[in-house]
């Protein structure tokens, strides 16, 4: 029941109450509760905060690494299957002798054996890569700027303080290593997979009989073999190629008085990134792949070292290099290609961030 008080007009109050009591509130509080009924639901725009969402750096970055990936290897497909028959050792030790060889036993479609898994393995690898390696040379950059500004970070145990110093460390080769290492958790089993499909396509002729094969075989763990020796072999190669191309890229900017390389100056810079990291981990790679495709030979040696003495032992010192050459024939334009489209596709996404 509500009465109004029985006290003068100015009495701004309202009585609450029955028979056996009665509560005064002001009359303003009344008038708020009764604004305060009228409640408005507001649906959230997924639209807007999806494309807030896509609009970021990291994002965009994920995207051009991605998007150059693909295209790379649409273009270079041919020179991988080659490259990848003569690091394991199947057919003509030759480039042309490979190339012809091919031709001959699968027809032209033979030279895009494996592609289609290529591309499925290729574009969350360099999509990982890349965005790893940006945002963690970001982070690490901002993070050592602290360390040289307020001192390293310290740990205290009882009245002993450690100083741990971390400022000497080159943001840059820590990115270019957890992009690889990155990049090699998440897509290891398709490198496993598009091996098989390229050196033994008639026992593996598409993707489904692949895996099913290969998980029949060894369940998971086939899936991941020769993860240790990747790991080992892609951390030298990882950390080369991205400090070469970035370093190379800074000082040829400062030395030129440019803000950005042109397409062609990403090309070369890439090319020779590639070719360096190439050629210094280059022996680790000829174990990695004689490990992962070693049981389809019937010898499949127990570990890198092994595998790297059986190939000393077979071929000699130069044997660490067999395949170098076609190797280089790919992997000098599939890294200038891979940094140019990357480039180009971040210019086309990051518009608004052209400093980076």
């Amino acid at each position: 029941m509500i009465q109004k008080s029985p006290s003068s007009q100015n009495n701004k109050q309202l009585v609450f109450g029955d028979v056996h009591g009665a509560v005064l509130l002001p009359r303003e509080m009344e008038l708020e509760k009764a604004q305060n009924l009228d409640l408005k639901f507001q649906v959230p725009d997924i639209g807007k905060a999806f494309q807030d969402f896509i609009g970021t750096r990291e994002v965009g970055e994920f995207l051009s690494g991605a998007l150059a990936g693909a295209m790379t290897k649409a273009v270079l497909a041919p020179l991988e299957t080659i490259r990848t028959r003569m690091v394991v050792g199947v057919g003509s030790r030759s480039i042309p002798g490979s190339f012809i060889e091919v031709v001959q036993q699968h027809g032209w479609q033979g030279l895009w054996a494996g592609n289609t898994i290529n591309m499925l393995r290729i574009v969350p690898t360099q999509a990982i890569e890349l965005g790893t390696f940006e945002w963690v040379k970001r982070t690490m950059t901002s993070t050592q700027e602290k360390w040289i500004r307020d001192g390293d970070p310290k740990l205290q145990f009882g009245d002993i303080t450690l100083t741990i110093p971390l400022s000497w460390l080159s943001p840059v080769g820590l990115a270019g290593a957890s992009a690889g290492i990155a990049g090699t958790l998440a897509c290891h089993p398709l490198e496993v997979v598009k091996d098989r499909l390229t050196v033994r396509p008639e026992d593996y002729p598409n993707l489904t009989v692949a895996l099913g094969k290969i998980y029949k075989d060894g369940g998971v763990r086939a899936l991941y073999s020769g993860l240790a020796p990747t790991l080992v072999g892609m951390l030298p190669y990882s950390t080369c190629y991205y400090f070469m191309y970035d370093k190379l890229k800074t000082s040829y900017c400062v030395a030129k008085d440019k803000k950005k390389l042109n397409r062609v100056e990403m090309l070369l810079l890439g090319a020779v990134s590639g070719l360096t990291a190439s050629t210094i981990s280059f022996p680790l790679e000829v174990a990695r792949k004689r490990l992962m495709v070693g049981a389809l030979q019937g010898k499949c040696p127990p570990n890198m070292a092994a595998a790297l003495a059986e190939v000393i032992r077979e071929e000699g010192v130069m044997g660490l290099y067999r395949g170098w050459g076609a190797s280089t024939l790919k992997v000098m334009p599939n890294s200038g290609i891979t940094w140019m489209f990357y480039e180009a596709w971040k210019d086309i996404l990051l518009l608004e961030r052209r400093h980076l």
